[in-house]
C-alpha cells in the first residue's frame, strides 16, 4: 500500500511517500480502504516535526479518514460499508489516514451518515466536528440567536469557517475575527455579519470590558481568550477549542463571578460516542453543503508532504481534503 510514513533517526524527523508493507498496520479489528482524508495544522506539525505531536515512530499521519470496510472482526461493521474516523489519536499515536489502508478498533468508527459523501465527511473532518461540538455546547448553555452576536476567532481556518456556516444557518449573528483583511469577503459569504481584526483581541486587556458577545468560539487561547471572556455578556458561553496563540490563559475570575460567564472546554479527540454520533447527524442537518464546498480545496496524497512544508507561506483558508486513492 502507498502511504506517507514519518520516521525519526536520533533527532532527525523525515516524511516520505512510499510503499508500506500491510503487515506493519497497527492492531485493530477493522481494516478500512481509505478513500479520503483531510489536511489539518496538526498534520503539518506531524510531518515537519515542528512540534512533537507524534508519540511513536514510524507513524502514518492524517488525523481523519473516510473509506470502505475491507475486512472486519466487529459485528457492527460489514465489508463494503462506508465509515469514517476522527480523533482517538490517529495520526499521532495510531497510524492515520495518509495511507491506502488503515486498521483501527471498531469502537472508533462512525458509519458514514446518510446524506454525506466520504469526501464531504472529510471536508468537515475534525475541524467541522469540533465546530459542531461548540454549537451544541452553546445550545446546551441556553444561548439563543436573540441574545446577541457570537464571536468566532480564527475565522478563516477550518473550525472557524464551519462554525460561521453552522451558526449563521441556525439564525445567529456572527462576528468573525481574522488576521487577514483580504478574507473579509470570503467570511461574509459564509455568513459573518462583520469581520474584526485579530489585533483587537491579541494584546493584554482589562479584567472586564464592555459586554459585547452572547457567546464565542475560540481557537486561539492566550490573551485572545481572556479578552473574549472579559467582553462576554451576562450568562454568556465561551467555547475554548484551540491554542493557536498559546496555552496560557492570562485572565481573572471577574467575568465568571461578576457576569456568570461559562467557559466550556471542547475536546473532539476523546468525545464519547453518543455525543459524537449526535454531532455528525447535526452536521448533516445544519451545515449548508453548498457552502462547505466553497470552503474546500482538494489535494492528492502525493501533494501532502509538500503542502505541509509550505504551510503558512500562502493563504490557506477553509478546509483541505486529501484524495488518498490514486
Amino acid at each position: 500500500m502507498r502511504g506517507v510514513l514519518v520516521t525519526k533517526n536520533d533527532k532527525d524527523i523525515s516524511a516520505t511517500l512510499q510503499d508500506i508493507d500491510e503487515q506493519q498496520l497497527p492492531e485493530g479489528n477493522v481494516t478500512v480502504r481509505v478513500h479520503w482524508s483531510s489536511f489539518n495544522y496538526k498534520d503539518v506539525l506531524a510531518i515537519t516535526g515542528k512540534m512533537p505531536v507524534i508519540r511513536s515512530y514510524p507513524m502514518v499521519p492524517g488525523i481523519d479518514l473516510a473509506g470502505v470496510v475491507e475486512s472486519s472482526d466487529d459485528d457492527r461493521y460489514r465489508v463494503g460499508q462506508e465509515v469514517l474516523v476522527t480523533g482517538y489519536g490517529i495520526g499521532e499515536a495510531h497510524w492515520g489516514g495518509y495511507a491506502e489502508l488503515a486498521r483501527v478498533p471498531g469502537d472508533w468508527l462512525v458509519p458514514l451518515p446518510e446524506g454525506l459523501t466520504m469526501r464531504q465527511s472529510m471536508a468537515i473532518g475534525t475541524a467541522g466536528f469540533t465546530a459542531m461540538l461548540c454549537v451544541m455546547a452553546l445550545e446546551r448553555g441556553g444561548v439563543t440567536p436573540d441574545q446577541g452576536p457570537i464571536l468566532v476567532t480564527g475565522a478563516g481556518g477550518g473550525v472557524g469557517s464551519v462554525a460561521i456556516g453552522l451558526l449563521s444557518k441556525l439564525g445567529y449573528e456572527v462576528a468573525a475575527v481574522s488576521g487577514r483583511p483580504e478574507a473579509a469577503d470570503y467570511l461574509k459569504e459564509l455568513g459573518a455579519s462583520e469581520v474584526l481584526s485579530r489585533s483587537e483581541f491579541s494584546q493584554p486587556g482589562k479584567p472586564l470590558g464592555k459586554e459585547r458577545w452572547a457567546g464565542a468560539v475560540d481557537v486561539v487561547g492566550s490573551h485572545t481568550l481572556a479578552n473574549i471572556c472579559a467582553s462576554t455578556k451576562y450568562d454568556g458561553i465561551v467555547m475554548a477549542c484551540g491554542l493557536a496563540g498559546g496555552m496560557e490563559f492570562p485572565a481573572t475570575v471577574a467575568p465568571f463571578i461578576l457576569r456568570g460567564v461559562t467557559l466550556v472546554g471542547i475536546d473532539s479527540v476523546q468525545c464519547k460516542q453518543p455525543r459524537r454520533s449526535e454531532a455528525w447527524q447535526r452536521l448533516v442537518e445544519d451545515l449548508d453543503l453548498a457552502k462547505l464546498e466553497t470552503m474546500t480545496n482538494e489535494i492528492q496524497l502525493d501533494d501532502v508532504i509538500e503542502t505541509a512544508k509550505n504551510w503558512g507561506q500562502s493563504d490557506h483558508r477553509g478546509r483541505v481534503v486529501v484524495a488518498v486513492q490514486s
